[in-house]
């Protein structure tokens, strides 16, 4: 009995011995098993395609300084905004601002960019879930900073005057794409990445810069 005993733990040694002497798996070699888990498990449909699972160059970058607990060096980040700064597009017929109060829906609206979302159906921009934007709403995030009176705090009597031009294009380039004004914002890019129209980007301009917007009351 004892021999026997002693064989079972002869074995049980030289497999834990075995197991010690092989190599971890490298970091590479993890990240890669990570994404090829990903890529299996997610299905493309309605609005939720394989893109999300495939990152772009400046979410790559973003997050693996993310991940190492370090920052972007400010020459890799001005390049990132310089790249993203070629994407803004100004609108089409020249007009930068629609009607605030179709603003607001999208601003309340969380739709969008999932599976049950048919491909066609309008997104919703959320804005609520990181900003205080009007005052009569009383639940929204603060991952964001407020843009309760933005227009008005930063003076803009008349969005189509060329004294509040800079800061109309500047609100217009934002939403469209962040990441030509902070190379890892966390903000989505709205317009960049299709995920809100241009009509939709000119309403939430007006919510924001209408001095008849409730936001600017």
């Amino acid at each position: 009995m004892q021999s026997k005993f002693l064989l079972i733990l002869a074995a049980c040694a030289a497999s834990f011995l075995t197991a010690c002497s092989t190599p971890l798996p490298s970091s590479a070699d993890l990240d890669k098993l990570t994404k090829d888990i990903v890529a299996r498990s997610f299905r493309a449909e309605g609005q939720a395609q394989l893109d999300r699972v495939s990152p772009d160059e400046d979410n790559l970058l973003c997050s693996q300084a993310d991940q190492s607990g370090t920052t972007i060096d400010e020459k890799l980040a001005a390049a990132i905004e310089a790249r993203n700064m070629q994407t803004i597009k100004q609108p089409a017929d020249g007009k930068f601002l629609g009607d605030f109060k179709e603003g607001e829906k999208i601003a309340q609206s969380g739709a969008g960019k999932t599976w049950t979302d048919k491909a066609d159906a309008a997104n919703g921009g959320n804005c609520y879930n990181c900003h205080q934007i009007s005052k009569e709403e009383l639940s929204y995030g603060t991952l964001g900073p407020s843009l309760y009176n933005y227009g008005k705090m930063r003076g803009v009597a008349n969005p189509n005057s060329a004294e509040s031009k800079p800061i109309v294009e500047y609100t217009w380039g934002k939403i469209n794409n962040p990441r030509a004004y902070n190379a890892c914002s966390s903000m989505p890019r709205f317009g960049h990445k299709g995920v809100l129209t241009e009509m939709q980007i000119k309403h939430l301009m007006a919510l924001l810069l209408d001095p008849a917007s409730p936001v600017n009351k």
